[in-house]
């Protein structure tokens, strides 16, 4: 479950294939800004990223916008210190990035245990090396960047996406996005926070129109 580095175009799309990789792309464009302090190279892409949409009004635009411009505005370093004020440390974090802990207020609990069965229904582990548990926001999105762009049909296809969306990230994602915002220590992630609210969003409503 390890993210590719993702090719930064403006989020709105025309096709059904272009939105496919757009969805597939900024779903490993999270993973990668949530896992670890950015590398130089991913905020140097995202400091020249397209920020118009091909139509006015588009909901992602606004939002992508903001997280553009924070970017553009802060230097790498800045950006680092962030991320490791927010989540890192020794002891409680200030932020914490694992469902487990906004599904049941306990890390390592139930949820990481479903959680698990599921991904092993889909064929996917993680690597012994990760030092993160598999509830981690960014192991999610690489997960759902994997069921819309992997190579297998018979997990990846739109079911198994709504399936996964609906059990492991729509239960808790806003209020990760919440935490961030409401966090006066956050700069960059509190304008990625907005962005993933609003693609989550995005995300939502698109399984919903499944039914």
């Amino acid at each position: 479950m390890s993210s590719t580095t993702a090719h930064l175009t403006a989020p709105p799309t025309t096709t059904a294939l272009d939105e496919e990789t757009a969805r597939a792309e900024l779903y490993g464009l999270l993973a990668q800004l949530y896992y670890a302090p950015p590398e130089p190279g991913l905020l140097a892409a995202l400091r020249v990223a397209v920020t118009e949409a091909p139509a006015s009004g588009a909901f992602l635009q606004e939002p992508w916008q903001q997280l553009v411009a924070v970017a553009r505005e802060m230097v790498d370093g800045a950006v680092a210190d962030e991320y490791d004020a927010l989540f890192g440390g020794v002891g409680k974090p200030e932020v914490y990035l694992y469902g487990s802990h906004y599904l049941s207020g306990f890390l390592n609990e139930k949820p990481l245990a479903r959680l698990r069965a599921d991904l092993q229904g889909l064929g996917l582990a993680a690597p012994e090396d990760m030092p993160d548990t598999e509830d981690h926001i960014a192991c999610l999105c690489e997960v759902m960047r994997y069921l819309i762009a992997g190579d297998d049909g018979g997990v990846c296809h739109l079911q198994s996406q709504r399936t996964f969306f609906a059990g492991h990230l729509q239960p808790w994602v806003q209020q990760l996005c919440d935490a961030l915002q409401a966090q006066p220590r956050a700069r960059f992630y509190a304008a990625l926070a907005r962005f993933t609210r609003a693609f989550m969003e995005v995300e939502a409503q698109g399984f919903d129109m499944l039914e």
